[in-house]
């Protein structure tokens, strides 16, 4: 979740503007990278015998507040007890969403369904185990769990363990071969346990040189981290937790993995996985690195450095979890309007349906987690956006998807599983958009891109938002690695293209730091509570601009033969290449 798209209120002011979209290109093109001289050119209305700019213009129109909030106060009504996937709630949305992909005209995108199962793991370390650190001294640390640390396993079944596992240092765990970096450099990882630093190489690196600087890439993100360490063979892995490496406290860590946990459902009950995925304090990381001879501050600034290599230590890690796990089934729900010329290839637009639904209140009050911001504003705008492109005088070229995905709340499961097992394949998936809790503060002279300067998708952003008088803005927090904690993150580790952006908090006709207050107000009042309810001072000004910007995006997209390309560095950039071959 990102801070500056939880708003405040104002009223709707934002009329339909005029697509600008690309030159076309030759089909030899889409497998080529795009130079500065190959950017997309937005300067002249993209139009095809039918779709012209009139054409266009009076579909976007079809976007509109009144349909919006009947969407909206639908999802967000008591009656869907806050959309939790597998509960009467959840299913309640998804039957109403297919309902309107139906009335709508859309296609199922799944054979002749418009549902997706995503069978879900929900598991439960019911132990609270230690992390036991046994040194070459013939002492032992007991780190308390939630404490000092929090073992946990993806692994289902009853137990899950690793006993006297040998530790290795390996700096960020990073393997990056478009930096020229391996952190498990001529190391043999089996039966062993990694201990990592939180972030990537480039949030020390004093010239900015590293990576992308300040700007966290998917390297330093956790889920990496124990992804890359069971790729090398590892047992187990150890974050070393850091607030401002993090970007949140301890307490987020011991209260996020402490209850159950949600996985895609696996036949070999990912076995491939780690047997124990832990965290501990960095008081805890100093007092190992000491036991071992190291200080601490001097291995974190070695691990910085181009040509570092995995040290191992003198100390083994154990800790055994006993465990239980419930399957149940969700599903995404998804309809396509097929493309007049090339049908195979697709724009595709996500949001996610699932919120937190019930839960028992000690003092008696609201117990129904609503979600109105997150996600039933995204939901609604993409219902939106779907009438709009059904409206058009004719299919664009391409397919457009428009994609509702369950179990974001519970690490992205939904959209997950639809990368692996997708209606349209990967590389003929073009590009797309996510729509996650969109601003309810009124109409902005920005836009907030998270993930700014990742791909040419902000070119066609700032076409429609200059129209707009709008100016796009980066994330004021990027090394928190935002762009990957919502459901476009696992497309674009699959190579697609995708933006995330919405209006930021340069708020029109309010006073100066008016939108900052308010998404204060909303992360300290309404995120993540019963609070987050359609309430008076709701406004959908900066949510129609978004809703406007969006569509025509898509309409250039689809309607054009180009082919987005991620920039120069970053870490997308060879799959999407590789996938185009």
């Amino acid at each position: 979740m990102i801070s500056l798209r939880h708003l405040g209120t104002i009223a709707l002011a934002c009329s339909a503007i005029a697509l600008q979209a690309c030159q076309p290109q030759s089909d030899e093109s889409t497998k080529e990278n795009q130079d500065e001289s190959t950017k997309p050119k937005l300067s002249a209305a993209i139009e095809s015998p039918e779709i012209t700019s009139e054409a266009i213009e009076k579909s976007a129109k079809k976007i509109d507040e009144a349909g919006f909030m009947q969407h909206l106060n639908t999802l967000a009504s008591d009656e869907f007890e806050g959309r939790a996937p597998s509960t009467p709630g959840g299913k309640k949305t998804v039957n109403y969403i297919e309902s309107e992909f139906k009335k709508l005209g859309l296609k199922p995108a799944f054979g002749d369904s418009f549902r997706q199962a995503v069978p879900l793991m929900e598991l439960y370390v019911v132990n609270n185990p230690p992390l036991v650190l046994t040194h070459d001294d013939g002492t032992s640390a007991s780190l308390p769990y939630k404490k000092d640390s929090i073992v946990f396993t993806s692994r289902s079944g009853s137990a899950s363990e690793i006993k006297d596992s040998p530790l290795v240092y390996v700096g960020y765990g990073v393997v990056a071969p478009e930096y020229g970096w391996n952190d498990y450099e001529g190391i043999d990882m089996t039966g062993k346990t990694a201990v990592i630093l939180v972030n990537d190489p480039g949030f020390r690196s004093p010239d900015g040189d590293l990576f992308k600087g300040n700007t966290m890439t998917y390297y330093g993100r956790w889920t990496y981290k124990f992804e890359e360490a069971a790729r090398q063979g590892a047992a187990g892995a150890i974050v070393v937790h850091e607030d401002k490496a993090a970007g949140y406290p301890w307490e987020v860590v011991s209260g996020s993995w402490s209850g159950p946990q949600y996985n895609l459902f696996a036949e070999d009950g990912n076995a491939g996985n780690l047997a124990v995925e832990s965290w501990i304090t960095m008081n805890a990381a100093q007092d190992l690195f000491a036991k071992n001879g190291m200080d601490y501050q001097e291995m974190v600034s070695k691990a910085g450095k181009q040509g570092f290599t995995p040290v191992p230590m003198k100390s083994t890690a154990s800790s055994i979890l006993r465990t239980e796990s419930r399957q149940s089934n969700s599903h995404n729900v998804a309809g396509f309007i097929e493309g007049s010329e090339r049908p195979d290839e697709a724009f595709i637009y996500t949001a996610h349906w699932d919120h937190l639904g019930v839960k028992p209140i000690a003092s008696g009050g609201d117990a129904i987690f609503n979600g109105a911001q997150d996600n039933a504003t995204g939901v609604a705008g993409m219902l939106e956006m779907a009438q709009a492109f059904s409206s058009l005088p004719s299919a664009p070229e391409r397919s457009v998807i428009f994609l509702a995905v369950t179990a974001e709340e519970s690490g992205l499961l939904g959209s997950k599983q639809y990368a692996e097992d997708p209606a349209f394949p990967m590389n003929k998936t073009v590009a797309g958009i996510n729509i996650d809790a969109m601003s309810t503060a009124g109409a902005t002279d920005d836009v907030v891109v998270v993930g700014y300067g990742n791909s040419q998708m902000d070119d066609y952003l700032q076409a429609v938002a200059s129209e707009q008088g709008r100016v796009l803005v980066q994330e004021p927090t990027p090394e928190k690695g935002f762009f990957y904690r919502s459901d476009h993150f696992n497309l674009a580790k699959k190579g697609v293209p995708m933006l995330y952006a919405e209006a930021g908090i340069k708020v029109r006709g309010k006073p100066e730091g008016y939108g900052e207050t308010e998404a204060n107000r909303y992360l300290a009042e309404r995120y993540h509570k019963a609070a987050d309810e359609v309430h008076p001072e709701w406004d959908n000004g900066g949510i129609m601009q978004d809703l406007y910007a969006h569509f025509k995006i898509g309409v250039a997209i689809s309607n054009s033969n180009d082919w987005p390309q991620w920039s120069e560095g970053n870490e997308f950039k060879a799959i999407r290449d590789a996938s185009l071959q």
